[in-house]
């Protein structure tokens, strides 16, 4: 009998997916919760270099591998997944949407806990195929959402399984310990790619803003977490000593990130763009590369999951018990659903990188890194995506909370289950802000070099504060008048759909055009054969103008194209018989 750390968390939580449609509701939530939590502390309990080595389609491949990387995220995905599952049971989902989740978080674990690019990349794209579901089981609009985001999921997973075989042609191994990332080359820039669309490079991006709006208030919590993240892991996996244009990718992610939420209206949309903009931070310091930038990117990582998870349970929330998504039809809420407020304005604060809160730690990790390597331009696009973060969450809790329409509601206070799930985040983003230390001592990299409570910190960090709130005063009524802004996917959708709809069509008209010919040769040369004097008939009638040469069926091309095949198969048989 194997060890029981010896049994793969991803495994037990797919176990409960599958079980989960056919148990009572209650019951099957309980299971859930329990599954991912245990996942949680089983990845914060294993010991260092487990490993479980295997063969997997003919290949030497590790199913699991616990270091320091996998082991983090590990812990924080387990911990997100059971607050998930206990804020689903609390908003009502039905326990097939649940079990579509935890497959997703299975598979999630099973792609970071992967030893070999193999393996990780059979869980990658598992991982697609369960979101996908997930998405596509709230129905209505999130079913044509959930196509675009496979389409964008299928070629993301297919450029990364082209740079994984290249890779094994050139190493000779798919084991992460082969090669220090990546091969150089094609792969790198295959692998780039593929893996930039699970992070959301820029022009990669929209399925984000797509799709996360549209399923289930509960389901929104899962996918705002597992597939991001699991891209910045992989990500870390191919360049672990960093990359300079993926460090740029990732300032330019964060900056246009935030400027497109802080243009939206509809609140999941909102906080989709921020999920780009703040996976942006992640990314840079992976792309940097030092140990300082890789420890901020993880604490990121960490942090980032805590307070985006949590944000999207409040707008959950909102939309559970008004039925409103847009901001411009919400207001004064903070008296209706108080302890929805208080998370809010935690999870607000600690995106926004406030002192004291979990967020203001990592980010300025991140941006001390690029700092430290004189990164000026990467330096300033971070701090000034850290002003638009304030604005935009400035505008979601004026509008939200605040702000007075003159609406009235009747409103039910947050479920019972959200609220534990929703403080219980809440709690944490403020334990890691005030204690980091403890987030510290599980992070890839090294932290030595990070002091999060100097006087320049702190200062800078309440300047961008100051500075944010300044500027939502200043575009508040512009950004009131805004509809919504296109983004590249005005042109991406509509030029793949009439672009391949126009490459179909002519692809099936060659076909048509070949297959008439052939078709009529084969008659021709059949007709010759069967009747061969009818030849010499057609053809002098055709030259004495007795008959028409150009009538319908062709009399003219079928000679034509008749003498010739005869000709090609008699020298054929000719050259057959002198061989």
């Amino acid at each position: 009998m194997e060890p029981l750390h010896l049994l793969p968390p991803a495994f037990v939580v797919l176990a409960v997916a599958i079980v989960m449609p056919f148990l009572p509701r209650r019951f099957g939530h309980a299971l859930g919760v329990l599954a991912t939590g245990g996942a949680s502390l089983w990845s914060f309990f294993v010991p260092a270099g487990t490993h479980i080595p295997m063969q997997f389609l003919g290949f030497e491949a590790i199913l699991l591998q616990v270091d320091t990387l996998s082991r983090l995220m590990g812990i924080i995905f387990g911990l997100i997944g059971a607050a998930a599952v206990l804020y689903s049971y609390s908003s009502n989902a039905e326990n097939t949407q649940t079990a579509f989740a935890l497959g997703y978080v299975g598979t999630s674990l099973g792609a970071v806990f992967a030893g070999d690019w193999l393996t990780m990349v059979f869980f990658w794209e598992l991982m697609a195929v369960t979101s996908t579901l997930l998405v596509w089981d709230y129905g209505g609009e999130a079913v044509r959402a959930g196509f675009r985001y496979a389409i964008y999921h299928g070629l993301g997973g297919s450029l990364l399984m082209a740079a994984v075989v290249w890779h094994y042609t050139e190493v000779g191994s798919f084991l992460f310990t082969a090669s220090d990332g990546i091969v150089a080359g094609v792969p790198t820039a295959l692998a780039a790619i593929g893996i930039g669309v699970n992070v959301g490079f820029v022009g990669l991006h929209t399925w984000l803003p797509d799709t996360y709006p549209r399923p289930h208030v509960a389901a929104s919590v899962f996918l705002s977490v597992y597939t991001t993240k699991t891209g910045v892991y992989g990500l870390a996996r191919a360049f672990p000593d960093g990359q300079i244009a993926i460090a740029y990718m990732g300032a330019a992610m964060a900056m246009i990130g935030v400027i497109y939420a802080l243009m939206q209206n509809d609140m999941r949309r909102l906080l989709s763009y921020h999920i780009q903009s703040q996976v942006g931070y992640m990314v840079a310091g992976v792309g940097i590369g030092t140990a300082l930038a890789t420890a901020g990117a993880f604490a990121h990582v960490f942090n980032h999951i805590l307070y985006k998870a949590l944000l999207f349970m409040t707008a959950g929330v909102i939309i559970a018990r008004t039925g409103k998504q847009k901001l411009d039809q919400l207001g004064k809420l903070r008296g209706y659903l108080p302890i929805t407020a208080i998370a809010f304005t935690i999870a607000a604060l600690s995106i926004s990188g406030f002192p004291g809160f979990n967020g203001f730690v990592s980010k300025g990790m991140v941006t001390a890194a690029a700092h430290e390597e004189h990164l000026t331009v990467i330096y300033y696009l971070l701090l000034a995506a850290g002003v638009g973060t304030f604005m935009s969450f400035i505008k979601f809790g004026y509008y939200a909370f605040m702000h007075d329409h003159g609406q009235t509601y009747s409103v039910e206070w947050s479920a019972w289950g959200q609220r534990i799930a929703m403080l219980s985040v809440a709690s944490l983003t403020i334990f890691f802000g005030l204690f980091p230390q403890y987030l510290f001592g599980i992070l890839p990299g090294s932290a030595a070099q990070a002091h999060p409570f100097t006087t320049g910190h702190i200062t800078e960090g309440l300047i961008l504060a100051g500075l944010g709130l300044v500027g939502f005063i200043l575009v508040k009524r512009p950004l009131s008048k805004l509809g919504r802004v296109p983004d590249v996917d005005a042109i991406i959708e509509p030029t793949a759909f009439y672009g391949t709809r126009s490459l179909v069509r002519g692809v099936t008209e060659l076909f048509a055009a070949v297959d008439r010919v052939v078709a009529g040769g084969a008659y021709g040369i059949a007709g010759t054969i069967s009747h061969p004097y009818s030849l010499l008939t057609n053809l002098r009638a055709t030259l004495t103008d007795e008959t028409d040469p150009v009538k319908p069926g062709g009399l003219r091309a079928t000679i034509t194209v008749s003498i010739v095949l005869m000709v090609i198969v008699l020298s054929g048989v000719l050259l057959g018989l002198l061989v």
